[in-house]
């Protein structure tokens, strides 16, 4: 059955492509694995330039492969835009700073010489998803190849041209063939790449389930993962803070990318003494929203990336509020055509409802009263899940009771959670393990092998 990308915003069909057979995957498991033979040993400085030219040809290319990624799930166009631009970023990041990265670590011990070298692993399976089709790739291969290993690509099915076009990138800089292809597989294939022996590690962004199984396998087969998974992040603001920063952050957080962000923030715990006039604003924030077009210089809020996705927000809300929550926001006039769903506002719903226990991927922002920052805290903790959190204060001693306590992956102060090539990303509990970007980035699939000499 062929894999096909749908305009979420038409609901048009765009591409189809025909999925790769048994023989196509063999054969790029083998192309992966000879390269790997010749790319480790490739000096840094070299790997560096081809990474360099690789952020070249994204910013060559960025009108066209913004487009792809709109017309493919819907962000909006300037959203896509940047996200180029950020991939450009972490090619450079890592190719400015990777080869120090990289250098042989001398340590001092009883042999005459001793060291750590890090070494590159081989072919490494990303599972990549939807929501961020370019970033979450390159946030991956950049480091992954700066490090000498060749990267193997399982996108989500419905962004098959922005996989298509991520391979073309690499291709054009004139990285040799296959250290980096794209698998046109769906996610039944899944599990025999990552059991083939030829692949050393895996790393996936997206869901607990899909995280599970890839883990499962790669534990069963003693091979390492990176998970960036989940997140139902918390916001939370404080008598101190800057209010009208704190609602226009609070606004952006939740809806980036439409509300389809695993750091965005979606449980705000606002202190009573600000509430009243937070909540008017964050409710008057959220009905300016302009939604519409993606393709539209003046649209705020594009669809949301597929129809199931869409009826699962729609059931969660549907869900909460007959648990008890309240709409206090006048959700927007839909178009007569597109997934879109319209941003809202839910205030004071039970802890055991989905607003607070799930992820709702879609932009709906909870909305609680607390009295003190060890309940806001509190209740922030009171979640399977820790990727990323933020906290509005201008009090010292509450930002450092924050950084402490909150159980996440980061916390930002007086901004919103976002990642950047120059930290580590990623969280704890059911929102993953491992990290990456940074110098964790780079060392998430290097053999660091000790060398001791008498």
């Amino acid at each position: 059955m062929a894999l096909q990308s749908v305009n979420p915003a038409s609901e048009e069909v765009i591409e189809r492509f025909e999925p790769h057979g048994e023989s196509e995957i063999e054969a790029a498991l083998e192309a992966a694995a000879s390269r790997f033979a010749s790319w480790r040993r490739e000096p840094v400085v070299e790997r560096a330039a081809w990474l360099r030219r690789a952020a070249q040809v994204l910013e060559t290319h960025r009108a066209t492969y913004a487009r792809h990624m709109t017309a493919e799930m819907g962000k909006t166009l300037a959203a896509a835009d940047a996200e180029i631009g950020k991939c450009a970023w972490v090619c450079r990041y890592y190719a400015d700073h990777g080869p120090d990265m990289l250098a042989d670590q001398v340590i001092e011990s009883d042999a005459s010489q001793s060291h750590v070298m890090h070494l590159p692993l081989g072919p490494v399976l990303a599972v990549m998803p939807w929501n961020f089709p370019f970033w979450q790739v390159f946030r991956f291969a950049a480091p992954a190849l700066m490090a000498g290993n060749v990267a193997l690509l399982k996108h989500a099915s419905n962004v098959g041209r922005c996989a298509l076009d991520i391979e073309a990138v690499f291709r054009e800089a004139g990285l040799p063939e296959a250290c980096f292809q794209t698998l046109m597989i769906d996610a039944s294939s899944v599990e025999r790449v990552i059991r083939d022996p030829r692949v050393k590690a895996a790393t996936l962004t997206g869901s607990g389930p899909a995280g599970a199984a890839v883990a499962g396998a790669a534990g069963q087969e003693i091979k390492p993962t990176v998970l960036e998974l989940g997140g139902t992040d918390a916001f939370i603001v404080m008598p101190s803070a800057d209010l009208d920063a704190a609602v226009s952050t609070a606004v952006e957080a939740r809806v980036m990318n439409n509300g389809q962000s695993c750091i965005a923030a979606k449980r705000f715990f606002v202190h009573g003494d600000i509430y009243e006039a937070f909540r008017e604003r964050f409710v008057a924030g959220f009905e300016a929203l302009t939604l519409g077009d993606p393709m539209q210089a003046d649209t705020d809020i594009g669809p949301l990336a597929q129809r199931e996705g869409r009826e699962a927000v729609s059931g969660q809300v549907q869900r909460t509020l007959e648990a008890g929550g309240q709409r206090i926001s006048r959700p927007a006039e839909l178009p007569e055509r597109g997934w879109y769903f319209a941003p809202q506002v839910i205030e004071d719903a039970p802890f055991s409802s989905p607003a607070f226990t799930e992820e709702v991927f879609g932009p709906v922002a909870g909305l609680w009263r607390v009295d003190s920052l060890e309940e806001a805290i509190s209740h922030a903790n009171n979640s399977a899940f820790g990727l990323g959190s933020a906290i509005f204060t201008h009090e010292p001693s509450e930002m450092v009771v924050a950084a402490r306590d909150i159980e996440a992956g980061s916390t930002f102060v007086n901004s919103k959670v976002a990642s950047d090539p120059r930290l580590p990303f990623g969280g704890v509990k059911q929102s993953g393990y491992g990290r990456e970007l940074a110098r964790d980035g780079l060392m998430a699939f290097v053999n660091r092998k000790t060398i001791s000499m008498a």
